[in-house]
Formats: structure tokens, sequence, C-alpha cells
């Protein structure tokens, strides 16, 4: 069963730094295309960052460049999203997602069907 599961969010105060998790079960992530997305209360999903074996590390929000970064770990099967400077509008719950059924597949054709239950970053003074 292919399953992910995000931690590593909570409170900090902007300028401050988080690294959020993705550990995924059942496939071997490093042969998929991995997102984060975050959505923010009253506000529609939005992509953030995205890492593949071909295109990238892409960047889907512009407002997150130069603050975040996106890396993978293929022995831990996991994918980390490190925030840092963070600021107020980047508060919302952030998950992580696959096209687990296309192999090698890009960032930016993915259909992303399978997703993580979430963690909640808040970003507060």
């Amino acid at each position: 069963q292919v399953q992910l599961v995000e931690s590593g969010g909570g409170l900090v105060q902007p300028g401050g730094s988080l690294r959020l998790s993705c550990v995924a079960s059942g496939f071997h992530l490093e042969n998929y295309a991995i997102g984060w997305f975050r959505q923010a209360p009253g506000k529609e999903r939005e992509g953030v960052l995205c890492i593949s074996s071909k295109d990238g590390p892409v960047y889907y929000a512009d407002s997150v460049k130069g603050r975040f970064t996106i890396s993978r770990d293929n022995l831990k099967n996991t994918v980390y999203l490190q925030m840092n400077n963070l600021k107020p509008e980047d508060t919302a719950v952030y998950y992580c997602a696959t096209d687990n059924l296309v192999v090698l597949g890009t960032c930016w054709t993915a259909d992303f069907t399978s997703w993580g239950q979430g963690t909640q970053v808040t970003v507060s003074s």
C-alpha cells in the first residue's frame, strides 16, 4: 500500500526555520515525482516545490524561492522541505504528494493522486 506521512510542522516565529519530512512506504520515492503543497485557511491548495529525477527541483511558487529547498534521502525513503526565513503568509497545512503510477515522471506532468495527511505550519509572533 502506498503511503506518505508528513511531520515536522509546528509554531515558529517570523524569520525562523522548520524542516518538514515526508516518509514514503510501499514504493521507492527516488523513482517518482514528489511534490510539496500547502493550503492556507480560506485559500485553495497551491504547489510549493517538487523534485523528480528529470526536472526537480521545480519551484511552483515564486514566493518561496531563496527560502525553501527540497531534498531527498533515498536510504530513508524520505523527502524533506527545508523552510527558512518563514513569514506569516507561509502559514498553512503542508502536504506531500506523488504520482506513484508513473515511473520517472516529471514534476510538470505529474498527476498527484497519492497524498499524505498534512502537517500544520504556523508562523506567528
